[in-house]
């Protein structure tokens, strides 16, 4: 039995995971479930008609014409009206008015052209759990009201259930749900290694989701879990060529035993290291010990860091890490105030994540608009009350951190953040004349102040689209959500945990 089967259902068919991944599987596949002709089907089935063929491939020349174009590339510049021209998978030129009569063109009027959002921190095993935990923070303060937490809750509860075919529906639902919204490359920070089945569950569901993924291989639990030793065969398995849409960073988190062994396997593999760095968790002391020891390198991810002494950020800032941060999950679950302007004044590379969609959406219009609003609010309370005060962010330096940051923590740049020739093609367009965007003024400001996921109209990565004209290709998202409540279904049983829509 495959593991995408539902036991209690066995009248179904049993199909292989690529069953789910090819664009003539959603009339099939809807048929076999008596899902009958839907509307998701065929709205795809009617953009797919119009979709140019070859798209992604070798010597397919593609001219994205007349958009407002934000390469993200100080050096390449902006265009009011302007075109992108691809050659297979990689950017060749980006300028005013690009003459290539032998390019399929894809008519971008009335669109803003980008690059793709990068999400440098997301708990995408947990996308069957999503809401479940809205209410909820980091860990138990011993109110009756918060005893529903992340860490009792969701890693000592529900992620002792997963099997591995819970996994992967989770991956796989949760990249696609991200490209839909115009996020294009993911770490994924997966908690859930109980077993090398788990690990290889989730490298395929976040490869089968078919957009730019960095697998962070974090801890497990039970008899069976290999972390972090079976690092060495996953990358070898999975990842011994960096010429790949998925690539690989350890995970090192301070706060467990045995953190230090983790860190030296992931540095002899080459691997950047990332971990949650949060106060809450009384990691300070630990924190400032390795960064005096000289620990700290730029191949450091560290997620959060709130809650850190000024000792603490010196080591990291001097060492070269990235921060990673998740702002309204910060503010939302109790982590500590999201350390914006301390990363800003040191200089720091910094992107956005969007955590944990048990809490929060994973939509990153929401992660630039908390980023921008909240450093705001901090230094405009300074002025009015008549102290000195930081630059006020600007939307543009809210994309940059979306883009480019994300590009940078990831060691990802030299590939993908901007719109630059030579890199691969990893492009979104976003529709300009919605009714909630029109008429555009300012192309960064519509991007962080206006707009959200259905604005996103058009979405490629290396070249390939994903996501035409408002239809995600090549998925039967109907069959898949089933799956994916059929996880979530589980999960609560295995758990012992009441599904109540009200509570």
């Amino acid at each position: 039995m495959c593991r995408l089967c539902d036991p209690k259902r066995p009248q179904l068919p049993c199909p292989t995971r690529r069953d789910f991944l090819t664009a003539s599987a959603i009339g099939g596949a809807a048929a076999t479930l008596g899902l009958g002709s839907t509307r998701t089907a065929q709205a795809q089935t009617v953009a797919a008609s119009t979709l140019p063929e070859g798209l992604g491939t070798p010597g397919r020349r593609v001219l994205i014409k007349g958009g407002a174009v934000l390469s993200v590339d100080d050096a390449v510049g902006n265009f009011a009206v302007g075109d992108v021209l691809i050659d297979g998978k990689t950017i060749v030129e980006v300028g005013a008015n690009i003459d290539a009569p032998d390019a399929v063109q894809i008519d971008a009027a009335g669109k803003i052209v980008m690059p793709g959002f990068i999400d440098t921190h997301h708990h995408q095993f947990e996308t069957a759990l999503r809401s479940q935990l809205a209410n909820g923070i980091l860990i138990n303060d011993g109110r009756p009201a918060n005893a529903s937490n992340y860490y009792e809750t969701i890693l000592q509860g529900f992620s002792m259930v997963y099997r591995p075919e819970d996994v992967y529906i989770n991956e796989l639902f949760g990249g696609i749900a991200q490209l839909d919204a115009g996020v294009t490359t993911v770490m994924d920070v997966s908690q859930i290694h109980h077993s090398p089945e788990h690990s290889d569950a989730a490298i395929e569901g976040l490869r089968d989701a078919g957009r730019r993924g960095v697998f962070g291989y974090f801890e497990g639990w039970g008899d069976r879990a290999k972390y972090p030793q079976d690092a060495a065969r996953i990358k070898q398995q999975y990842f011994s060529s960096d010429d790949q849409l998925t690539t690989m960073v350890m995970g090192g988190e301070i706060y467990l035993p045995g953190y230090e062994a983790a860190w030296k396997i992931g540095r002899e593999l080459g691997l950047p290291i990332a971990l949650h760095v949060v106060g809450t968790f009384g990691m300070q002391p630990t924190f400032d010990e390795l960064g005096a020891a000289g620990m700290f390198g730029e191949d450091n991810i560290f997620i959060h860091m709130t809650g850190m002494s000024d000792d603490g950020w010196k080591y990291a800032a001097d060492a070269g890490a990235h921060v990673s941060l998740s702002v309204p999950i910060e503010m939302h679950m109790r982590h500590g105030t999201p350390p914006i302007q301390q990363a800003i004044d040191l200089g720091m590379d910094m992107s956005l994540s969007t955590d944990v969609e048990c809490t929060m959406t994973a939509d990153f219009f929401t992660q630039m608009r908390s980023l921008v609003t909240l450093q705001r609010m901090f230094a405009n309370e300074k002025a009015l009350s008549g102290q000195e005060y930081p630059e006020l962010m600007t939307t543009m330096e809210a994309v940059r951190q979306a883009t480019m940051g994300g590009a940078r923590g990831l060691k990802l740049d030299r590939k993908v953040g901007s719109l630059t020739p030579g890199k691969e093609a990893d492009i979104i367009l976003l529709d300009a004349e919605a009714i909630n965007v029109a008429p555009l003024n300012n192309v960064p400001g519509a991007i962080v102040t206006l707009m959200e996921r259905t604005n996103v109209d058009t979405v490629m990565v290396a070249g390939e689209v994903k996501k035409w004209k408002g239809q995600m290709m090549g998925f039967d998202i109907d069959r898949l959500r089933g799956e994916l409540e059929a996880s979530r279904d589980y999960l609560f049983e295995a758990a012992k945990i009441e599904r109540n829509l009200f509570a």
